[in-house]
């Protein structure tokens, strides 16, 4: 790993990795859709999408594993949201940037 003066190199490097994780146009649809402290479904999240189920699972795993998201058990669903609801500004920021 290099060394980045005056920066924590490990920190840097997970925030690069939720970043990776971002960027995708599903995930990003994604996210739009859990913005406002939402909690969603996978049956939720793709019938929003449109997108199959098994694809939705595929994204929100990904996300999930990056640490840009959050799932928890209630019954026999599992419910998604976002980590860090500030992960919200990232993705107004491009969201906005895209739109101009």
């Amino acid at each position: 790993m290099v060394e980045i003066k005056g920066l924590d190199a490990d920190r840097l490097e997970i925030a690069a990795s939720m970043l990776k994780a971002m960027a995708h146009p599903m995930r990003i649809a994604i996210l739009k859709h859990l913005d406002g402290n939402k909690r969603l479904t996978v049956t939720q999240i793709h019938k929003l999408l449109g997108i199959e189920q098994s694809s939705t699972s595929h994204h929100l795993g990904i996300l999930r594993d990056k640490g840009v998201l959050c799932s928890k058990r209630d019954g026999k669903n599992t419910y998604y949201y976002l980590k860090y609801e500030i992960l919200s500004h990232i993705i107004d920021t491009l969201q906005t940037c895209a739109c101009e």
